[in-house]
């Protein structure tokens, strides 16, 4: 799912470009009339404009059907230079991107927006909110049309590109066009991205960390493998036993258990876990003494709640992939469970690892994690804990995940938290350039029962631009247009602890402490 084109309020060769332009002292300029249709001309280093066309100010409708959901709406956008571009970085890629520049009150800077899933798309949506900021913004299919992993199959060229290439390729290439239309380099780069997008924040730190100066990392999908490995996991049984699935009504009466044995943990009945690590629950306490009335589990669904909560470990290499956290039910239904399989599991394994698009759910063993592991080397996966040439860039990256997330374990982001600090030499020291913070009750990129909505952009700017380090991040939860509850959002490996006095509804009677 495109998390970050719901997410950016809340919830991201460069010698050669800057010889392309004048110096980034200064007020941005405003580009000169008719510097848009000189952009076709413009060369670029394998790959050709294909389109430069200024778009007046208006209802601008995106071109094409967006990710399977049908035809796009027309949507308000102030008058912008309207570049694309096909990259292509082997003989066998073909990167589409876009690049767009407001044609006046540019805020100087270059915002590159992140994909979800298996991309195939360029993120329009995202795209106007960050126009509508002031920003020049790019985007990129990532080298393939359509939401399924089914381009891998005999491209492995294309493979790289959908991992890390595409990405990169896409930012050398907007740098350059954005120089050249207002004869001045980005005074700064950001990336924001959530989910898919998330991981691309990633690769980008971890490959190419000369490419953005702050980046926003949203729900990453770090461990893709272990996400889809995990789905897997779960279908398998679900499928192969229809005993063992959890309709919505079970997975409801499993949540209101969870909350009703945790809940009170952080000292605040709020129907949120403000950290799960602490809850211990256990779902063999709902299993049905007699017959299944409604009100229990049946064993088979015992033991299903059991598997997607506990983790699965790699026989040959030892590595952990991470269950879901308890509070993430709601999110657990059948057709959930079985579209995720199909869409971040089982295509992963058909069209990648064993490149058979005939091969099945129960063909699925915990071997086959190692055997991806083998397949990917690092292409995918953005597990690298090494930022450090990132981080002595000046580079500063915020990285969020909701705590119930159902389709991404909040546990990859908190261990990959962990493993960078025992990089870097502890917290302290990795809190200079990187911070993450743990939203209670917060689903796939937003939704959820927890206040969802924060401007982790906002907060990035401050902190690139002006030094100013995030210590809290105020997240609303707001029904129906009013807001109905604040919290801050803490820098983990802290928590928010109720000061005892004030309002539970407000962020104002809360404090960030470490973890207990």
């Amino acid at each position: 799912m495109t998390g970050q084109s719901r997410r950016l309020f809340t919830a991201f060769g460069l010698a050669s470009v800057l010889s392309l332009g004048a110096g980034v002292s200064g007020a941005p300029p405003a580009a000169s009339g008719g510097s848009c249709d000189a952009l076709r001309a413009l060369p670029l280093a394998g790959g050709a404009i294909t389109l430069a066309e200024s778009v007046p100010a208006g209802g601008f409708t995106p071109p094409g059907v967006q990710g399977g959901r049908g035809g796009a709406a027309p949507r308000r956008t102030p008058a912008f230079c309207r570049v694309a571009a096909t990259l292509r970085p082997s003989s066998d890629s073909d990167v589409k991107i876009e690049v767009w520049m407001p044609t006046a009150d540019w805020n100087g800077k270059y915002q590159a927006v992140g994909n979800g899933g298996w991309a195939g798309s360029l993120s329009y949506d995202a795209m106007i909110t960050a126009l509508g900021r002031g920003y020049a913004v790019s985007s990129t299919d990532t080298g393939h049309e359509g939401g399924s992993a089914a381009f891998a199959l005999g491209h492995p060229e294309q493979v790289v590109d959908f991992g890390y290439r595409a990405v990169h390729e896409m930012t050398v290439a907007a740098k350059a066009i954005i120089a050249r239309y207002y004869d001045a380099a980005p005074k700064r780069s950001y990336w924001t991205g959530c989910s898919g997008g998330g991981r691309q924040a990633m690769k980008e730190a971890q490959r190419f960390p000369g490419d953005f100066d702050g980046i926003i990392a949203g729900s990453p999908a770090l461990d893709h493998i272990g996400r889809a490995a995990q789905a897997v996991r779960v279908a398998q049984r679900t499928e192969a036993d229809e005993a063992s699935r959890l309709p919505a009504a079970k997975a409801q009466l499993l949540h209101r258990a969870v909350l009703e044995a945790c809940d009170a943990l952080d000292g605040v009945r709020d129907g949120v876990l403000e950290d799960p690590t602490r809850c211990r629950f256990d779902p063999g306490v709902l299993q049905c003494k007699g017959a299944d009335d409604g009100a229990c589990l049946t064993a088979a669904q015992v033991a299903t709640a059991r598997l997607v909560y506990s983790a699965a470990v790699g026989p040959k290499s030892g590595r952990k992939i991470a269950g879901l956290a308890r509070g993430s039910e709601l999110g657990w239904s059948e057709a959930g469970w079985s579209a995720f399989a199909q869409r971040a599991g089982l295509e992963h394994f058909r069209f990648i690892v064993f490149q058979n698009p005939e091969w099945s759910l129960q063909s699925f063993t915990l071997a086959d994690i190692d055997r991806a592991d083998e397949v990917d080397k690092g292409t995918i996966n953005a597990l690298d804990p090494n930022l450090k040439p990132f981080f002595d860039r000046g580079g500063k990256l915020i990285h969020y995940h909701g705590w119930s997330d159902p389709q991404i374990s909040p546990e990859n982001s908190t261990s990959y938290y962990e493993r960078v600090a025992a990089v870097m030499g502890g917290v302290r020291r990795t809190q200079q350039s990187y911070r993450l913070f743990m939203v209670p009750g917060m689903a796939h990129c937003g939704g959820g029962e927890g206040p969802n909505t924060f401007d982790m952009l906002a907060a990035l700017e401050q902190w690139v631009e002006r030094g100013r380090a995030p210590a809290r991040i105020v997240a609303s939860r707001v029904r129906e247009g009013r807001v109905e509850r604040t919290r801050p959002l803490c820098p983990y490996p802290q928590v928010a602890a109720y000061m005892g006095t004030g309002s539970t509804d407000d962020e104002a009677s809360f404090v960030c402490r470490e973890r207990s």
